[in-house]
């Protein structure tokens, strides 16, 4: 686990220095420097981008990582990452195509209940195609087990970036067009560096002779489209329809209690960095000890950490909201839902890297294709009759039954599953956190508030994961933190 965790921590503090920046982006400059309006225009098209990236990315970003690892001479190598450059171009050509010949017919669906989207269905393209090819690049480095520039350049560059442009606005030097127009150019010169710092790594050759397994990688590629967009439909299709069905100032304030609560994903995006391909390896080395071992210990860990930000977030949730604009409050339940959402994502570890780069791969396509329907078919039930409440609910829900799924299936499958005895006794520990803090309020100002209220839930929550010992890993750690205590 060394480099994982070398790695996984480097990735961690980017991340959280990330959201750190989001955070200020999302919950107060955003909410003071644009009005609802546009700040829920900017949801809009981020998250239509963010579902149409896996078509357009056409699931090469996945197939790197599955295949690269079992190619041994520099040949193959040179002939697949070709292969891998070109593929994305087999959808993104037509689908240009079809947007520049359908423009308006487009923006009209996109913009039936909030027409001021219809004008913006070239951002929306052009940023999915800039996400898209990102991840490619980004892969294409974390095959060479670099996954730390890339982790900079997606969770923090793009951040700071916004970050100026939004005090741009605010003093007036730009207008909000111009930072609508400047947003797919942030996106646009992240994937080029990207592509720089990839290229770096391993210079792309002309290789016309493609793979001889090129029949797999293509029907692995093409299968992947739906397994892989189903985590991005369940974090995003919900954005998308609530601008389909009620005001667009809805999908700003979902967008800020959705923010809050993904900060608990944070801990599960930084390890997946490195153990994805960790476990491709581990599963063309057909090392099953090894793998089930990175199996329960991430869920184990993931759950530890993603737990206690989980019980920090919601138990500091009242004087949190305090500190935004009015119209920003009142999002309890959808914090709650989606965050539920999040931890139970965490508690599955490396599961969705298992069944990406396992021959049972063909499973995430009926799973992706379940999903989805449901996704969708619970937003539109549940979004007219109790708004933005009701996407957090078909999210929580449809999260609930794939991850559910996915655990049963790689236990059927492989013989693996993630929880311990280890496993009770954090979700033992969160319990009794949350019925000792619950009702403990400071009469201070609410940054105060959260500061204490936080450091004594750290303190209680590490004091007895460290005495019982509950995981190994976390016990190492805080033992070279602290070694006069070991």
């Amino acid at each position: 686990m060394g480099i994982v965790f070398k790695q996984s921590f480097s990735n961690l503090v980017i991340t959280y220095i990330g959201f750190a920046i989001g955070a200020v982006n999302t919950l107060f400059l955003s909410a003071r420097f644009l009005s609802d309006t546009y700040y829920g225009l900017v949801g809009v098209i981020l998250a239509t981008s963010a579902i149409l990236m896996p078509v357009m990315a056409l699931g090469v970003p996945n197939t790197l990582i599955k295949f690269y690892s079992s190619y041994k001479d520099e040949r193959s190598k040179d002939s697949f990452l070709f292969l891998m450059l070109l593929l994305p171009m087999v959808l993104i050509v037509p689908l240009g195509l079809f947007s520049y010949v359908a423009n308006e017919a487009i923006g009209a669906f996109i913009g039936q209940k909030n027409a001021i989207v219809e004008d913006y269905v070239w951002h929306i393209f052009l940023i999915a195609i800039a996400m898209a090819y990102f991840e490619v690049f980004y892969s294409w480095s974390r095959i060479h087990m670099r996954s730390v520039f890339g982790n900079f350049m997606k969770e923090i560059f793009g951040r700071c970036l916004i970050f100026l442009l939004l005090f741009a606005v605010y003093l007036d030097y730009i207008s909000v067009i111009t930072f609508m127009h400047a947003l797919v150019g942030v996106y646009l010169l992240r994937t080029l560096i990207m592509k720089l710092y990839a290229f770096s790594l391993r210079m792309p050759k002309v290789n016309m002779r493609f793979p001889s397994n090129l029949s797999s990688l293509l029907t692995y590629s093409l299968l992947i489209i739906l397994g892989g967009s189903t985590a991005v439909v369940l974090l995003e299709v919900d954005k998308f329809m609530i601008n389909q069905f009620v005001e667009i100032e809805k999908v700003a304030y979902y967008t800020v209690a959705v923010f809050i609560a993904t900060v608990i994903a944070v801990p599960s995006r930084a390890m997946h960095q490195i153990t994805y391909p960790m476990t491709a390896a581990l599963l063309n080395g057909k090392d099953r000890e090894g793998l089930a071992v990175l199996y329960r210990k991430s869920s184990l860990t993931l759950f530890i950490v993603s737990g206690l930000i989980f019980i920090l977030i919601i138990l500091n949730l009242e004087d949190l909201y305090l500190l935004l604009p009015e119209n920003y409050r009142g999002g309890f339940y959808i914090v709650l839902l989606i965050g539920l959402a999040r931890v139970f994502d965490a508690l599955l570890g490396n599961n969705n890297a298992i069944l990406y780069n396992s021959d049972y791969y063909r499973a995430i396509l009926w799973l992706g294709v379940l999903l989805a329907v449901l996704t969708v078919f619970l937003n539109w039930v549940l979004i007219p009759k109790i708004g933005i409440t009701g996407a957090a609910l078909a999210t929580f829900m449809a999260v609930f039954v794939y991850n559910l799924l996915k655990v049963v299936y790689v236990k059927i499958k492989l013989g693996l599953q993630p929880f311990s005895r280890d496993t009770f006794r954090v979700f033992l520990l969160l319990g009794g956190v949350v019925f000792l803090f619950f009702y403990l309020q400071f009469p201070f100002h609410p940054l105060i508030n959260i500061t204490l209220k936080s450091f004594l839930i750290a303190v209680v929550y590490t004091a007895v994961l460290y005495r019982f010992r509950i995981s190994e890993d976390v016990y190492n750690l805080l033992t070279r933190i602290f070694p006069g205590k070991s």
